[in-house]
């Protein structure tokens, strides 16, 4: 209780303690004078007043009280995210470069700025955007009970892949995302992702069910997602070697307001909403698949 609360307290219990005082003498008087009436009433009007006030106070503490936990709930209610998308997580995402392995060998890619300019591209028009509008249509169908348009999105989000790789790449992430999750982050939203789809799982449709059944917000979760799709395939740049690791850097700082931006459009969008224009990338991805000599699975 603020110090303001706490005057007011006392002075509701001295006031009180003060008409008590003066009903006892009244009580014990035959005939009460006008000034003790007036005074008794003054007093009691002040403590009603007192009172009143008092309970104000305590209402507005309680709800200032309310508004900072939902406050710090929120703004903690990503922190599973760092955990889900980070490096460590076990669905082996730096064994996929997402085709971007036969950009660099093609060309494609050969500095920062083609790095940036391929990645940027996926995001815009091609992949990234496509996994998000995946990942948050799963996780609306997830927070409305939705089985029926969930079982749409899990098996949309497999048949659209391109390439027999990129399938791989989706799915084998997808599986291995839902087994550490069931393992360590287990929630009904997992069971009710097998009840409307029981084959493979792709990896937005896996995020999205989980972040969903964890609560954590739509917005949140896509800025997430698409900043550790984008740091994927700049990891995957550094480990091919057209870039170094300050280059990696700045890349991604470069993207942030396309990922921002990406992830507002993609929470507003629906499956109709689907498309791409990223054709160098969907035609790396099959190429990838004879390339001779290769560090990654797709």
């Amino acid at each position: 209780m603020t110090s303001a609360g706490m005057i007011m307290v006392i002075a509701t219990v001295t006031v009180i303690h003060m008409i008590t005082t003066m009903n006892t003498r009244m009580a014990r008087m035959s005939t009460p004078t006008p000034m003790i009436m007036i005074m008794t009433t003054s007093m009691t009007r002040i403590a009603a007043m007192i009172t009143a006030m008092t309970t104000i106070m305590a209402i507005h503490m309680i709800m200032r009280t309310a508004m900072r936990t939902r406050t710090n709930m929120t703004e903690t209610a990503g922190l599973p995210l760092l955990v889900w998308l980070s490096p460590s997580f076990p669905v082996g995402a730096f064994a996929y470069s997402h085709g971007l392995e036969w950009a660099v060998e093609a060309g494609d890619i050969n500095n920062a700025a083609t790095c940036e300019s391929w990645i940027s591209d996926l995001l815009v028009h091609g992949s990234g955007y496509n996994d998000a509008i995946i990942m948050a249509a799963a996780h609306r169908a997830i927070t409305i009970r939705d089985r029926a348009a969930l079982g749409e999105v899990a098996e949309l989000a497999v048949a659209m892949q391109p390439s027999s790789e990129r399938h791989l790449e989706a799915t084998a992430q997808g599986n291995a995302f839902l087994t550490a999750a069931r393992a360590a982050w287990e929630v009904p939203s997992l069971a009710f992702l097998k009840s409307a789809w029981d084959g493979d799982i792709a990896y937005p449709v896996a995020v999205g069910a989980l972040s969903a059944g964890h609560d954590i917000p739509l917005s949140t979760t896509l800025d997430a997602f698409l900043l550790a799709f984008s740091a994927t395939l700049v990891s995957a740049a550094v480990r091919l070697g057209p870039i170094g690791q300050t280059d990696a850097q700045r890349i991604l700082a470069a993207l942030m307001p396309t990922i921002r931006k990406m992830a507002i459009l993609a929470s507003t969008s629906t499956l109709d909403d689907l498309g791409s224009a990223a054709f160098r990338s969907d035609l790396a991805s099959l190429r990838h698949e004879t390339q001779y000599t290769r560090l990654f699975r797709s």
